[in-house]
């Protein structure tokens, strides 16, 4: 049976976030893993509702975010990146099934970002397909 994968994106900095995603869709089909529901919030900081109601379906094995947090002129991009990456975590624990992060930064460039847009995605998508079934 395929796993069922949920992906969440954050529609700032689309033009990666989109490329991110087409690339973990790709990457999903590669594995066998079959995507069954996916999910576009504002931001990386407003992930985790999203994820929680993932977490909740039946059709959902694990949830893999994709973000991309850019350094501004403040600490902003370390707060989002810590409380996202925080709050997708508990929930992993919460509903004890995996959610993959794959989100880059904080403190990156747009160069840097766009150069990690395959790997992060992958990475992600490998991370929840491999728990799910290590854990099954």
């Amino acid at each position: 049976m395929a796993v069922k994968l949920g992906i969440v994106t954050s529609e700032f900095n689309y033009n990666i976030t989109k490329m991110m995603e087409e690339r973990a869709q790709e990457h999903a089909k590669f594995l066998g893993a079959e995507v069954t529901k996916t999910v576009h919030v504002p931001g990386v900081f407003d992930m985790p509702l999203a994820v929680k109601k993932l977490l909740e379906r039946k059709d959902v094995d694990a949830v893999v975010t994709l973000g991309a947090v850019l350094k501004g002129e403040t600490g902003h991009d370390d707060i989002v990146a810590q409380h996202a990456s925080r709050k997708i975590a508990d929930l992993a624990l919460q509903y004890d099934k995996p959610v993959a992060l794959g989100i880059s930064g904080p403190g990156q460039t747009r160069l840097q970002a766009e150069a990690r847009i395959d790997e992060y995605a992958k990475r992600a998508v490998e991370a929840a397909v491999k728990l799910v079934e290590l854990l099954k």
